[in-house]
């Protein structure tokens, strides 16, 4: 299994250089040359398995055994989804009127990136160990993904985690998952600032070779493919717990499965699509809050971000830049590589791309998409919890409005991405007019000591914050170099 970027200017890449890698040298992201294809027979096989044994099942596809033997696969998958909060590691909670929803978040900081990044950071620490080199991960957050990167690879040898997330944007329990970590090799900036305002000096600081090479500059966000790889077991597993596959014969048609996520950055989009095009009959629906480029996209071809990030209660998905769509464009686009150049360098210089008819046509063909106000989420949480007495977090009730305000058919089984727990969003229950039971776990973070720096609001921001961050990365490895702490 070798990758490509999909601009085209990268092509013969083995996974252990994509996983160091983040955005390709063109500017591109990295996929798969090619797909492999799941068979009835492999699906049925894989029914009974666990989650943590389909993840190396999944895994084992896309990392050749050359790269690491199938016995370090297991032990590396075993190790990293050994922390979550039930045996099961995610699970499915069956509701009134075929209201279904996939847990995802019994992680350490309570949200569905815990599932990947944990994974992901295992094997980065595996080829680390085994070369012994350094890396160090840069790493923009709209709330989940940096608190996940930090619990995941704080007190690890091998690797330092420099974390910017936006102040001000992003919910306490958030906020504190990343602050209270106080292990040497994390590193955390608060930005006055949106998200995709963070991702402009961090693009920057990437594009810096000399930089990249000297520091082993890398990124965690779901630009990097291991990310995506890991997701793709989401949609497998609830495909072969949800679809009735198990009553499926050869020569028969594999029986459909929606499936409903709430998205920001798309990569549970291109997962979900990815998997499409391995053979699994998925129905996909994305969901966002007021920042609706990807339903802009899908409905108009108005692939464009808006003047601002929109703050709403649903924060994770509030993000006008969907970075993964161009991995989703590649595969629609027949892998075509200067279409995807062009159209992503035409976004990236003027934030606007129209999509011609044909090709919006062609998206719409594979990916339906719906908007939610925060009226909508209140209200959606209100209704779960009347019905079910079941607590829903914000950006799942982004995904589960859909049930209640979009026809289906009684014959097609659908399952809701449920991406976070409601603990991290208790401002959002409280204006729901619910209560909910705080975890332990998520109490002690009040208690526990913070380390942070701020990168303020200035004139040219962006150059400044930049600086900042070459700074901080240049003196880490600096410490490091010289076999010392950075805090002392």
């Amino acid at each position: 299994m070798l990758y490509c970027s999909t601009r085209g200017g990268v092509h013969g890449w083995d996974f252990r250089d994509v996983l160091f890698s983040g955005y390709a040298p063109d500017g591109g992201m990295f996929m798969p040359e090619s797909l492999p294809v799941l068979s009835l027979n492999t699906l049925k096989c894989w029914t009974e398995l666990p989650f943590t044994k389909l993840v190396v099942e999944v895994a084992s596809l896309f990392i050749p055994t050359m790269l690491i033997p199938r016995e370090d696969l297991e032990a590396l998958m075993d190790v990293a989804l050994s922390g979550f909060s039930v045996p099961e590691v995610v699970r499915i909670v069956q509701l009134k009127d075929g209201l279904s929803v996939l847990e995802l978040f019994h992680g350490s900081t309570f949200a569905f990136k815990d599932l990947a990044m944990t994974c992901t950071v295992r094997l980065l620490d595996y080829f680390l160990q085994r070369e012994n080199r350094r890396a160090t991960v840069l790493v923009g957050t709209s709330g989940d993904t940096g608190g996940s990167a930090i619990q995941s690879a704080k007190d690890l040898s091998g690797l330092d985690v420099v974390v910017v997330y936006p102040r001000g944007r992003i919910t306490p329990v958030q906020e504190k998952h990343m602050i209270t970590c106080l292990a040497d090799n994390i590193h955390v900036f608060a930005a006055d600032g949106s998200s995709d305002d963070i991702d402009q000096p961090l693009r920057r600081l990437f594009a810096d070779q000399s930089l990249v090479k000297s520091h082993g500059l890398m990124s965690l966000n779901s630009v990097n493919w291991s990310r995506v790889m890991i997701q793709l077991t989401h949609f497998i597993y609830a495909y072969l717990q949800h679809s009735g596959i198990e009553q499926s014969e050869a020569g028969m048609a594999l029986p459909e499965l929606e499936v409903v996520v709430p998205t920001g950055g798309a990569g549970n989009i291109a997962a979900g699509y990815i998997v499409k095009q391995m053979g699994l009959p998925l129905k996909l629906v994305a969901m966002v809050n007021a920042n609706d480029i990807v339903h802009r996209t899908v409905t108009n071809g108005d692939f464009s971000m808006a003047a601002s990030v929109t703050q709403t209660l649903a924060p994770a998905i509030d993000i006008q830049d969907p970075y993964n769509m161009e991995r989703v464009f590649w595969l629609l686009l027949g892998r075509d590589g200067v279409a995807v150049k062009n159209m992503m360098e035409e976004f990236q210089h003027s934030h606007t791309h129209s999509l011609p008819e044909n090709h919006r046509k062609l998206l719409s063909n594979i990916l339906s998409t719906g908007k939610v106000t925060d009226e909508g989420i209140l209200e959606t949480m209100r209704r779960c919890w009347e019905e079910n007495q079941y607590v829903l977090c914000p950006h799942t009730a982004v995904a589960v409005w859909h049930h209640y305000h979009c026809a289906h058919s009684v014959d097609l089984r659908r399952c809701y991405a449920a991406t976070a727990s409601p603990a991290k969003f208790q401002a959002a229950v409280e204006e729901a007019g619910l209560t909910f039971d705080v975890p332990e776990a998520v109490q002690a973070l009040d208690k526990l000591a913070t380390r942070y720096q701020n990168l303020e609001r200035s004139v040219n921001w962006c150059k400044d914050w930049e600086a900042i961050l070459r700074e901080k990365i240049q003196s880490v490895g600096l410490a490091r170099n010289n076999s010392i702490n950075y805090y002392s």
